[in-house]
């Protein structure tokens, strides 16, 4: 079965994300549990927690298909040690809030090497940084996002990734999250059906999808191979309509939060309805 939604607004407290999920029909979410932009926040309160698991139950949807994603300033493979320890105190208080919440996933962007160390260095960085957030929180599973290789980031290539989770002191608490922008962008056709499965085909060669995690449905802005990070609404890219249709009948692809993160929140109610109605039954 698939679970779509959406990153949602947490606009005035967390526990408004649930809410916001149900009025687009969703069936998983994502959001973040604090201000993105801002190192630190307020500690959440018991209130603010309640309210969220009781509009949680509300909304009918599990714990495990929503997708907290953490803040945009964390960089894990920084190669500035105090710059890196800064980072990694604020992931664990993200993987804390998240336990908080009854939550057992949290996405994140690996890291950047930001052109000072090499690519396999700021990996080792990156693996070391899992390791202790890991060693700090209890159940969280931590879900590596693809990435589109833009500037110095890492992530972008499945290698990447498997040697993050072969580095795992914690395998079974560490996953992966596909963003369907990004691979398109780092060189991963999906547009046709042969296209499609020869990436799988790669995908599950390197990685495996027993740590399929979570998939971020985006279409692209940007060319194919361009490494450049630029979502467009579903089927009004450079990927098109047939990439979501393969994932909407793979069952490879269930069991999981699948979340828009297009930039028409106007019509994410339409994508999800849209995404459902391309399902073969």
């Amino acid at each position: 079965m698939k679970y779509i939604g959406a990153h949602v607004s947490a606009s005035g407290g967390v526990e408004n994300a649930p809410v916001n999920a149900m009025e687009i029909g969703a069936s998983a979410f994502a959001l973040f549990t604090k201000n993105q932009r801002q190192w630190k926040s307020k500690a959440l309160t018991g209130e603010s927690l309640s309210a969220f698991r009781e509009n949680q139950r509300t909304a009918g949807i599990s714990s495990d298909h929503i997708l907290p994603h953490d803040s945009y300033l964390i960089n894990l493979g920084n190669p500035d040690r105090e710059k890196r320890e800064k980072s990694l105190r604020a992931f664990i208080d993200e993987a804390r809030r998240a336990e908080q919440l009854g939550l057992s996933l949290l996405n994140f962007h690996p890291g950047s090497h930001l052109r000072l160390i090499s690519e396999v260095e700021c990996l080792d960085l990156i693996a070391d940084s899992m390791n202790l957030v890991l060693s700090e929180t209890d159940t969280i599973k931590l879900v590596i996002e693809t990435t589109a290789g833009q500037g110095s980031n890492v992530g972008y290539h499945f290698d990447q990734l498997a040697r993050l989770i072969e580095k795992s002191n914690m395998p079974d608490r560490t996953g992966v999250c596909i963003d369907t922008c990004h691979i398109f962008a780092a060189g991963y056709d999906i547009r046709t059906a042969e296209a499609f499965e020869s990436t799988m085909e790669s995908f599950e060669r390197t990685v495996g999808f027993g740590k399929l995690s979570g998939v971020h449905l985006n279409d692209a802005k940007s060319e194919f191979g361009s490494r450049v990070d630029r979502h467009a609404c579903l089927g009004k890219g450079n990927i098109g309509p047939d990439a979501f249709r393969f994932i909407m009948n793979d069952s490879r692809f269930d069991e999981i939060p699948i979340i828009l993160e297009t930039p028409c929140p106007e019509q994410w109610a339409d994508e999800i309805a849209w995404l459902y109605s391309l399902q073969i039954t």
